[in-house]
């Protein structure tokens, strides 16, 4: 073969390749869609629950998107728009999901699905709740969305789970300030401390979180010589929980000081004081 053809015919292949290699790149930037063939938007969006139920979500979605691509603005569109959130939502892939339902919020804000819409957006959230010692900027997600599900639609069945749900959530908020409290607290920078812990107190009072943090007030408080402010914390601490392995911890560090607890506890109060008390302090 002439030099100069070969070079050609190189040249050619390298083109090729090129041209090859960039139709792939470019095809998987892109989102998949199916092959229009169009068909009655009812069809269609039967066909992505045929996929549902086989728990085929990636093929479910083709067809919901579908559905609203042909037929946008039919029932069966509204519909589609819901499942394709649910069934990202069901794939882990939670931005979308948000995405979808936002979208159906803001496009039929009086629908009856609307309320599922919103539970939609707070359990994409909350399903990505991490461990407290991580950073829980989704938890605080989670718990706006839920407390909005819980405000819209108080009486419906999405408000009741969403409460145990913000139970968990608090549990979660209540549990990182404390983490923050104690790292405070070990490396004596008692002022920071006592805020974190306080915060768990007045903004988390339901969750298990509240005996430790009263009881690390106590601690803080008696770092820094500030005795009397400690008895107060003690006091509302025995009060509120008698039995708390935290109260013994407290009434065990202040008895060092010739402080009795329990004493203070005991001692005859006008039926509001140990909540006005308590309102003072935190």
């Amino acid at each position: 073969m002439p030099a100069k053809n070969f070079m050609r015919l190189s040249m050619l292949a390298v083109m090729l390749l090129l041209v090859t290699g960039c139709s792939i790149l470019g095809g998987g930037n892109k989102k998949e869609k199916l092959a229009y063939v169009e068909r009655p938007a009812e069809t269609i969006y039967n066909d992505g629950m045929d996929y549902m139920e086989k728990n085929d979500v990636d093929k479910a979605k083709l067809f919901f998107e579908e559905v609203e691509r042909q037929h946008p603005f039919s029932k069966w569109a509204r519909r589609a728009m819901l499942m394709t959130s649910y069934a990202n939502y069901l794939s882990a892939d939670y931005e979308e999901s948000v995405a979808t339902a936002q979208r159906f919020i803001s496009l039929h804000p009086g629908n009856e699905s609307t309320p599922y819409a919103y539970y939609l957006i707070a359990m994409s959230y909350y399903d990505q709740i991490y461990d407290v010692g991580r950073d829980q900027a989704t938890t605080t997600s989670a718990e706006a969305a839920l407390q909005q599900v819980v405000r819209r639609y108080p009486d419906s069945d999405y408000a009741r789970d969403a409460r145990l749900k913000l139970e968990l959530t608090h549990d979660h908020l209540a549990g990182k300030e404390m983490a923050v409290g104690r790292y405070y607290l070990k490396n004596s920078q008692q002022l920071a401390a006592i805020g974190r812990f306080k915060t768990v107190v007045r903004d988390y009072q339901t969750t298990s979180h509240v005996e430790e943090a009263m009881h690390r007030l106590v601690e803080a408080y008696v770092s820094i010589g500030i005795v009397g402010e400690a008895k107060v914390v003690g006091s509302v601490l025995g009060y509120n929980y008698p039995e708390s392995e935290w109260y013994e911890d407290s009434y065990d560090l202040l008895e060092g000081f010739g402080v009795n607890l329990d004493d203070e506890v005991k001692k005859a109060r006008d039926p509001g004081y140990w909540r006005r008390l308590r309102e003072r302090i935190f």
